[in-house]
């Protein structure tokens, strides 16, 4: 026994040494192409289904014969030279075959918010709030301060607009983007029933949405006039959200057609989509599947596109904040872009934004998109990292070059007119009620005493003071 244990003993560390040695050639390799590899895992609700693995990671630092300076920005964060048309709003453009945000004031703008711009509802988070802050506007103006030196310049959703707005009215050198999601579907089936929780989005009855109801356009109607009028002329309102993560795709034409009741509107539209095709239930092929999902997409972009520029004119629409396979879905994406000012989108799943992706979602769009959910957990933060869909990495600073190999990419794509960075505060595992999703993870910029993770957001600074002429840089 005694020798056997040696044997194993010896054989553990003759791995360790080799995966030493292969790590230490294969850093050294990586730094020859320009890049460095960083230790991470997949996510998966199967805790462990992915190995740790490195990955290339390509940091500013890495930027072969990149003169790094810190770019002249207004106080949208958008870079000061070739003003184009203001029209007092956010609004699109393309310029030189690439897309561009053009701020209030007519320069080009690239969005860099964090999402969930809230203050902690735990006690934990509420008593070292009370101990920093004495008031809500205090700790906006503080964190405001904080972000313009990391260089973000908005926020995006579940943040506190109205606070926002108090910020905005109040700061003349700096002012803070933000998101609203009316939540159209969402609202309308907490109304209709049977919709319940899933992990980070709102489930519905066999994954299908409401959009046939009748009652679905006017609901809209009314959800956009009651709150809409009072942001229409915010010239820091950046756009809208109709509402997130809903499950467009290809079961979708299966789901409506096995819904119980049946007279169901959604039912009854699927069989009547078949009908008028001459198709029959026995003949579903995946490109029917398809097909019938961008139908699906097209009625719910009309209708809530409808709603939202009969209310405000003067906003961008930002869409659905699609996700996991929808986002390649091209008749969905079709639909979208044929609706939507900018396409947004949560992107998971890949350590580097894939090029086939981004060129698919141009191609099929034919409109710009943002990124509006990304991030990694670090496992030196002291929080199990078990639940959301970030890839887990070893420290802060992986965090930091994850940010910037992942931004790097989506800048080299033209119609890529910025992100949303998920999120401002970690979770805490002892915060009542925080959904299945939001449990033990080290998601945010700062913890849960509202230090910022410093290593992390040095990176995001680094990047985000000098986008404009990484643009330049990576364009030539």
């Amino acid at each position: 026994m005694l020798i056997n244990k040696n044997i194993q003993i010896r054989f553990i560390l003759c791995c360790s040494l080799i995966l030493f040695t292969v790590n230490l050639f294969s850093q050294d390799k990586a730094k020859q192409f320009g890049t460095l590899l960083v230790e991470a895992q997949r996510w998966s609700r199967t805790p462990g289904q992915y190995p740790w693995t490195f990955y290339e990671t390509r940091i500013v630092d890495s930027l072969k014969q990149f003169n790094q300076t810190i770019d002249n920005q207004n106080k949208y964060g958008s870079v000061i030279q070739n003003k184009n048309k203001a029209t007092g709003f956010f609004s699109v453009e393309k310029i030189n075959n690439r897309w561009w945000i053009i701020d209030p004031e007519g320069y080009c703008n690239i969005q860099r918010s964090i999402n969930t711009l809230q203050k902690g509802k735990s006690e934990r988070n509420m008593k070292s709030f009370n101990a920093l802050y004495s008031s809500d506007l205090e700790w906006l103006n503080k964190t405001a301060s904080d972000f313009k030196k990391i260089g973000i310049n908005g926020a995006g959703a579940w943040s506190n607009d109205n606070l926002i707005r108090e910020y905005n009215a109040k700061s003349k050198n700096h002012k803070l983007s933000y998101s609203f999601n009316l939540n159209f579907m969402g609202k309308y089936g907490s109304r209709r029933g049977g919709t319940y929780e899933m992990h980070g989005n709102t489930g519905f009855p066999n994954q299908t949405v409401f959009v046939f109801d009748p009652e679905f356009e006017s609901f809209c109607d009314s959800v956009a006039k009651a709150n809409i009028t009072e942001l229409s002329n915010d010239k820091n309102l950046f756009g809208y959200f109709s509402d997130n993560e809903l499950p467009f795709g290809k079961g979708n034409l299966i789901g409506y057609l096995t819904l119980k009741a049946e007279n169901d509107p959604g039912k009854i539209a699927a069989e009547n989509w078949l009908k008028a095709k001459g198709i029959s239930k026995d003949q579903l092929t995946d490109e029917i599947k398809n097909e019938f999902a961008g139908f699906v997409a097209e009625r719910y972009y009309r209708i809530s596109s409808n709603a939202i520029r009969k209310a405000d004119p003067n906003h961008l629409y930002l869409g659905s904040r699609v996700h996991s396979e929808v986002k390649f879905t091209s008749e969905v994406m079709k639909a979208a872009g044929k609706y939507c000012d900018v396409v947004s989108i949560n992107y998971y799943t890949v350590w580097t934004p894939e090029k086939e992706h981004l060129d698919n979602w141009a191609k099929w769009t034919d409109r710009p998109f943002i990124i509006t959910e990304f991030y990694t957990k670090g496992m030196d933060s002291g929080l199990a990292n078990i639940t959301g869909a970030g890839w887990n990495v070893r420290t802060q600073k992986d965090r930091g070059y994850s940010y910037q190999d992942f931004c790097l990419a989506l800048l080299e794509s033209k119609n890529c007119v910025g992100w949303h960075y998920f999120k401002y505060q970690d979770n805490d595992p002892t915060a009542p009620n925080p959904g299945r999703s939001n449990i033990d993870s080290n998601k945010g910029i700062v913890d849960n005493d509202y230090r910022f993770h410093t290593d992390l957001t040095n990176a995001m600074q680094q990047l985000n003071n000098q986008i404009y002429s990484l643009i330049k840089y990576l364009d030539n």
